[in-house]
């Protein structure tokens, strides 16, 4: 299940935020529609919006028509800072945005039709790469994975959030392939409900098993025994262990802790972000409030009234029991081993 596809200076993505209802993709063929699609979530989940962004400046270099080359490095940075701005948390945007610009400065001496090609060239590699990444992490984190396990998980760390296969989802599709007999529970993931509209969806179509719930339920059933571990994805991870990722996740790693659960994030090595020491160095998207106040553009709260919409909170080290990716199960003390991976 592929969100994205590149294809002669298009970009095909499937439109997430009408899942499960309706399959529809749409075809984007400037960065200006791209970036739009990041920041209405068109396309979400980290790995799929670093892969996005970097075929965004692929195709925003197709289209810059000069013979400068410093003319053409402007423009091109200029594109950079306006992705950048799509979405604030998810360090996976930043960390290609950089990488692609970075291979273009590294190839300067080269010409600009050269460059063009080059930074094409390097956008289709990240997709190829963060397939094999989420494979990987299938691998390694199948091995946490008992038989006859309950799994939660919350939001969609799935193919959807990806270029293919997932993170948390993939290491659910590891164990689900190798035989293992397990279930999951998802939590609906409230307010942008893509646990209830992407997950279930996801691993219905896989044939595993799936129970949807309101995410403050979660509590109830891990209190009932039912739940044998928690695996999560990640949007930002500081150099302690520190993990951002969708809004309920750190209520989940408290109520997991306190019920000895373990407590699983699973993510590739791009998601963290070395050069922050902690989450509170990590900035938290604050949305729209007509995501709180309207489902389906149906208003279900009163009109006027306050309302807070942060997309993602920090969960702190000490709540994590591992951190799954692609190069390998980093275990604490973060602090000390994280650092390794750079």
């Amino acid at each position: 299940m592929k969100p994205l596809e590149y294809c002669n200076g298009i970009l095909k993505l499937i439109d997430q935020t009408l899942l499960p209802g309706e399959h529809n993709i749409v075809e984007l063929n400037n960065y200006v529609e791209i970036a739009d699609a990041i920041k209405n979530m068109i396309v979400r989940g980290a790995p799929a919006i670093g892969v996005t962004a970097a075929y965004g400046l692929a195709i925003a270099a197709k289209s810059i028509n000069t013979d400068s080359k410093n003319e053409f490095f402007d423009q091109l940075k200029k594109v950079c800072d306006i992705i950048k701005s799509t979405r604030p948390t998810a360090v996976n945007l930043f960390w290609a945005v950089d990488r692609v610009y970075d291979k273009a400065v590294s190839n300067k001496d080269k010409s600009i039709e050269e460059i063009k090609e080059l930074i094409e060239t390097e956008a289709c590699l990240m997709e190829k790469e963060d397939v094999e990444a989420n494979r990987n992490i299938g691998q390694h984190g199948n091995e946490l994975i008992k038989e006859g396990s309950t799994i939660l998980t919350h939001c969609n760390a799935g193919a959807l959030a990806t270029c293919d296969y997932g993170t948390a989802l993939g290491i659910i599709r590891a164990a689900h392939e190798s035989g293992k007999k397990i279930q999951v529970f998802a939590d609906e993931t409230r307010p942008y409900l893509q646990g209830a509209r992407l997950t279930a969806w996801e691993l219905m179509q896989d044939g595993i098993p799936v129970t949807l719930i309101c995410d403050n339920m979660a509590g109830h059933f891990m209190k009932e025994g039912l739940i044998d571990c928690v695996i999560v994805g990640a949007d930002r991870i500081a150099l302690n262990g520190d993990t951002a990722n969708k809004i309920g996740t750190y209520s989940l790693a408290v109520l997991a802790k306190e019920n000895n659960i373990p407590f699983y994030v699973a993510a590739p090595i791009s998601t963290i972000d070395f050069s922050i020491k902690n989450g509170d160095q990590i900035p938290i998207e604050e949305r729209n409030p007509i995501e709180i106040t309207h489902i389906k553009g149906i208003r279900i709260a009163p009109e006027g009234v306050n309302v807070r919409n942060p997309a993602f909170d920090v969960t702190p080290n000490k709540y994590i029991s591992a951190i799954v990716t692609d190069r390998g199960i980093i275990y604490p003390p973060y602090d000390e081993n994280i650092i390794k991976y750079r």
